[in-house]
C-alpha cells in the first residue's frame, strides 16, 4: 500500500523544479560526437506539441460532450413537465392508459438514442487524440531512425 510519509510527491514542487530549469538550453550545450542534439531537441519539442494538440482534441470533444448531455437534460425535463401538467388521473380509461405506454416507450428508445449519442461522441474525442499521439508517435520512430543511421556513419 501506498505510504505518503515513505515516498512524498508534490506536484506543486516538482512543476517549480521544471520551471526553474530550462533543460533545453542545458541539452543544447551537451556536445556528443555524432549526434545532432538540435535535432533531438527540436524532436522532443514536436513530441511535446503533439501531447498539447492532443490534450486540445480531447478536451474539445469532451466539452462538446458535456454541452451535449446539458442539451439533453434541459429536454428531458421540459418534456417531462409538459407531460405531467397534461397528465390527469381523472381520466383514466384504457386509451389514455396506452398513450402513456406510448409515451414511456418512446421516451425510453429517445434515452437510449441519446446514450448512444454521448458514447459516440466521447469515443470521437479520444479517438481524436489518439490519432494525433499515434501519428507523432510514428514519426518519431522515423526521426530517431535517421539520427542513428547518421551516429552510425560518422
Amino acid at each position: 500500500m501506498f505510504d505518503p510519509k515513505t515516498f512524498s510527491f508534490d506536484v506543486d514542487k516538482m512543476t517549480e523544479f521544471f520551471k526553474q530549469n530550462d533543460f533545453s538550453k542545458q541539452l543544447a550545450n551537451l556536445k556528443i560526437p555524432g549526434v545532432d542534439t538540435d535535432a533531438l531537441v527540436a524532436a522532443q519539442q514536436k513530441n511535446m506539441d503533439a501531447l498539447v494538440e492532443a490534450n486540445k482534441a480531447a478536451a474539445a470533444g469532451y466539452q462538446d460532450l458535456f454541452r451535449k448531455q446539458i442539451a439533453i437534460f434541459e429536454e428531458t425535463m421540459s418534456e417531462a413537465r409538459r407531460h405531467l401538467k397534461a397528465f390527469d388521473t381523472a381520466k383514466i380509461d384504457p386509451d389514455a392508459a396506452k398513450a402513456q405506454g406510448d409515451l414511456a416507450r418512446a421516451a425510453f428508445e429517445k434515452a437510449l438514442a441519446n446514450m448512444q449519442a454521448l458514447a459516440e461522441s466521447a469515443q470521437k474525442a479520444n479517438s481524436d487524440a489518439y490519432d494525433i499521439v499515434a501519428s507523432r508517435i510514428r514519426e518519431s520512430l522515423t526521426e530517431l531512425r535517421d539520427m542513428a543511421g547518421k551516429v552510425t556513419k560518422a
